[in-house]
């Protein structure tokens, strides 16, 4: 078989692996991912009943195929089935995104703040705020995805995406990480100036789930779907770029138009998931780092597994932010934080961590 007919999702980093570790892996990816299901819907059915109102399993269950007017009945379809329902749409999109952006800039510890995504939404939304006094989380979402996709145009050009090369990982890096900071020094000098009127916009900065409805997740929803459906395309592809670029060529992949796919990817789903749930922190970094860890180096398995493993994540930090401060709550936001920075440290520091 000649290099450029080689199946590039079976190619491996390091040293050929026989038929029987291919096997043994493959067994461990199953088993892998039917644990995660098995614990995101039981962690599904804990974000129902935990909160600052316990409410027990067989109520739930009833109120989920039953009407009724009791007070459980109303907080269960009001309060905790919206937020739950928010987290399984916006945490697969921060946890694909990061897996998305560690894979096209080979850098495991990545996540979409480098490309100025998170940032240009904060600004697009500081910049409602402040000069046209939006005051609606459904006002926000649409200025959120406006930043989001402006601030990745602005990176792709400042990279050296107008030209006729592809611009690099390294480029396309810096290009973010300068525009975030530009982005986010403006946003904090708007958010100075007049306090009051971005009180509301508070909880949304901090990154939060709770106080949605799900009629705010319709609009964002088709972008989602399609930075996943996009992103499941071209993850075969970024097993090759893994190797180079020009080995990725030779390999028979456009290389520019993968990573202009995937950067159209990370801007619909990480902007569209700031758009409705504010800059969660942490579970673009994490997961797909967690991920790669347990199941190797093989960008579609790492794209399934971030699916499912960041809403899992996602909704045992919510529920934890619901029960540490009971009867308050705290941000989900601020809880990724405290769970994620210790996790990745132990991650960053052990010596058989996997590089992409």
């Amino acid at each position: 078989m000649t290099a450029s007919k080689q199946p590039i999702g079976r190619i491996q980093t390091g040293n050929r692996i026989d038929n029987k570790t291919f096997t043994t892996m493959r067994l461990r990816r199953i088993l892998g991912l039917v644990t995660v299901l098995f614990l995101l819907v039981v962690v599904v059915f804990l974000s129902l009943m935990v909160g600052a109102k316990q409410i027990p399993l067989g109520v739930v269950w009833d109120a989920l195929f039953h009407s009724s007017n009791s007070y459980d009945y109303t907080i269960i379809h009001e309060s905790r089935i919206p937020r739950t329902i928010i987290a399984l749409a916006v945490g697969p999109a921060f946890g694909l995104a990061g897996a998305i952006i560690q894979a096209l800039t080979r850098n495991p510890l990545a996540d979409p703040g480098i490309l100025g995504v998170n940032a240009g939404a904060a600004f697009a939304v500081a910049l409602a705020v402040g000069v046209f006094s939006v005051t609606s989380l459904s006002q926000y979402i649409w200025f959120a995805l406006i930043g989001a996709f402006v601030a990745t145009i602005v990176v792709y050009i400042i990279s050296g995406g107008a030209g006729k090369k592809s611009p690099s990982p390294i480029h396309i890096t810096l290009a973010g990480v300068a525009l975030g900071a530009a982005l986010s020094g403006i946003t904090t000098s708007l958010t100075l100036m007049n306090r009051r009127a971005f009180a509301g916009m508070l909880n949304w900065s901090v990154g939060s789930i709770a106080r949605k409805g799900i009629e705010d997740l319709w609009p964002v929803l088709p972008f989602l779907i399609i930075g996943i459906i996009l992103a499941l395309v071209i993850a075969p592809s970024l097993n090759a770029i893994a190797f180079g670029d020009d080995r990725a060529s030779s390999l028979g992949v456009n290389v520019g138009m993968v990573r202009m796919v995937g950067l159209m990817s990370i801007t619909l789903l990480a902007g569209g998931a700031t758009a409705i749930a504010g800059p969660i922190g942490f579970i673009g970094l994490m997961v797909p780092h967690c991920v790669r860890w347990f199941i190797g180096p093989d960008q579609p398995w790492i794209f399934i597994f971030s699916l499912f493993v960041a809403p899992l994540i996602l909704l045992l930090s919510d529920i934890i932010g619901r029960i540490i401060m009971s009867p308050s709550e705290i941000a989900v936001g601020i809880i990724t934080g405290f769970i994620g920075a210790p996790i990745l440290l132990i991650l960053v520091r052990r010596k058989k961590s996997r590089g992409l």
